[in-house]
């Protein structure tokens, strides 16, 4: 009996092209097992780690006990954050500041005077300030919370057990350890 026949056959039983393939599979699953690369992300490599602390602004959230959710807020100790999409995990709750809703009235000398503004509708929207606090990895491009970099003008996304909105970046410190 030949070695390979007239079809390409070894013995005339396994064609060489099943074998090849055959091959080729094994391989693929020896490079993944044995030799995945490596995980992350290249940023990672190298990059320290340091204490952050960014502001966020809340503007006329509409919610039907303004004051209810100010003291869950005050009273949580972290919340979860979303950046771009990107669920990042919890972030300490450091302050929440109310900012008060007020109107610009011209006066009759010319000047302009700030007072609450009485619309009764505001009754139900809030104006807040809230700083967190996180460990972010300090890149050359900025801070970096899980693989979505913090900076002014981001949209961060709060979301709490009984809460999920949306806040605007208007400051970030990065910290020193010391």
């Amino acid at each position: 009996m030949p070695l390979l026949d007239a079809k390409g056959r070894l013995f005339g039983k396994v064609s060489l092209l099943d074998i090849g393939a055959g091959l080729v599979i094994l391989m693929v699953i020896v490079g993944v097992f044995f030799f995945p690369g490596t995980s992350g992300s290249v940023a990672q490599v190298g990059v320290e780690t340091k204490p952050i602390e960014v502001d966020v602004i809340v503007r006329g959230l509409t919610v039907s006990d303004p004051e209810g959710l100010y003291q869950t807020l005050q009273a949580s100790e972290t919340t979860n954050i979303i950046i771009r999409n990107q669920p990042y995990g919890q972030v300490a709750i450091k302050e929440v500041k109310r900012l008060p809703r007020s109107q610009a009235v011209a006066q009759p000398d010319g000047s302009v005077k700030s007072f609450p503004d009485p619309r009764p509708e505001l009754d139900y929207t809030i104006d807040m300030l809230i700083t967190l606090a996180g460990d972010a990895q300090i890149t050359e491009g900025g801070p970096v919370l899980g693989n979505s970099k913090v900076k002014i003008g981001n949209q961060i996304e709060l979301e709490g057990e009984l809460y999920q909105f949306y806040t605007s970046t208007v400051g970030v410190r990065i910290l020193d350890e010391g």
